[in-house]
């Protein structure tokens, strides 16, 4: 079992940078692929970036490569999007979920485990 909970939202200019938090409960986090999903207000929710559970593999969307990067500390149970270069584009609500000796795949009925989200808004 893993509990998840965001932090690190807000609202911040286009080209500014943000990093959002994931700190995780539950003695599992360490065997779990780690992954952040967004979703904009109509819209489905949409892949962003995943870490495996050793952090050797890091897929990210086409549409925030080379501006975001994936982390973790399995020693801290935390997960981390740094994200640079915001665009108003990326406004939305993000999500940090876990799967369970996962790998990082990039479908989000892969995770079992999700936090509540956070809020980014970024202004053009």
């Amino acid at each position: 079992q893993v509990q998840l909970v965001e932090s690190g939202g807000g609202l911040v200019q286009a080209g500014d940078s943000l990093r959002l938090a994931c700190a995780a409960s539950g003695p599992n986090f360490w065997r779990a692929a780690v992954a952040w999903f967004r979703q904009a207000p109509g819209k489905e929710r949409e892949f962003v970036a995943a870490i495996s559970w050793r952090g050797g593999f890091s897929p990210y969307a086409d549409s925030v490569k080379g501006r975001f990067t994936i982390s973790r500390d399995n020693a801290q149970t935390m997960a981390y999007l740094q994200m640079n270069s915001l665009k108003p584009e990326d406004t939305a609500v993000y999500y940090c979920a876990a799967d369970d000796y996962g790998m990082g795949s990039s479908i989000s009925a892969d995770y079992e485990y999700w936090g509540q989200g956070t809020q980014v808004t970024v202004s053009s």
